[in-house]
């Protein structure tokens, strides 16, 4: 039987070496920049590109923003799995994206939002109305994570993400 001190304790939300890297990089418990994620919204919403597509602004789009908005990771090196890259927290990295992230967000079955970019714009980072967190490059579109804390974990360790397939493989 576990200790009282014991029972009441929790798991953290991070593994060690993420939440390192996420203090860091200027990121806190706490951390609420509600307003930037409003600008970046609106700046989004009022976007004209090409083709009349508007970008899809939702919750879960700005919660992620208001918590890790601005944030960049400057990572290299192996991962657990793969070379570890640098990558940003910042949906204007998306901002003339909006025909693709649409695109992919209908063959998925969702929208998606823009939420970074990863290697200097080699790879431009998106969020579901669920918080599934993607990476879409030149090879393809991968499954980050079932929401923002495990994307994360993901990039910043160097794990493998998985190679999207089907909207229903996700949920």
């Amino acid at each position: 039987m576990p200790s009282p001190a014991a029972a009441g304790r929790t798991r953290p939300r991070f593994p060690a070496d993420v939440a390192a890297e996420l203090k860091a990089s200027g990121w806190h418990p706490g951390r609420w920049q509600i307003r930037q994620a409003e600008e970046w919204a609106d700046t989004l919403v009022g976007y004209g590109g090409p083709g009349g597509v508007p970008h899809a602004v939702f919750p879960a789009a700005v919660e992620a923003w208001a918590e890790f908005g601005g944030l960049a990771f400057d990572l290299s090196g192996p991962g657990r799995q793969l070379a570890r890259t640098p990558f940003l927290i910042d949906p204007m990295c998306g901002l003339h994206q909006p025909r693709t992230l649409f695109d992919l967000g209908r063959a998925l079955g969702t929208q998606l939002a823009p939420l970074g970019e990863e290697a200097y714009g080699q790879a431009l980072l998106a969020v579901d109305q669920e918080g599934r967190v993607y990476s879409l490059d030149h090879t393809g579109e991968w499954f980050l994570g079932h929401g923002i804390d495990q994307a994360l974990s993901t990039l910043v360790l160097g794990t493998a993400p998985g190679r999207l397939r089907t909207a229903e493989a996700y949920d």
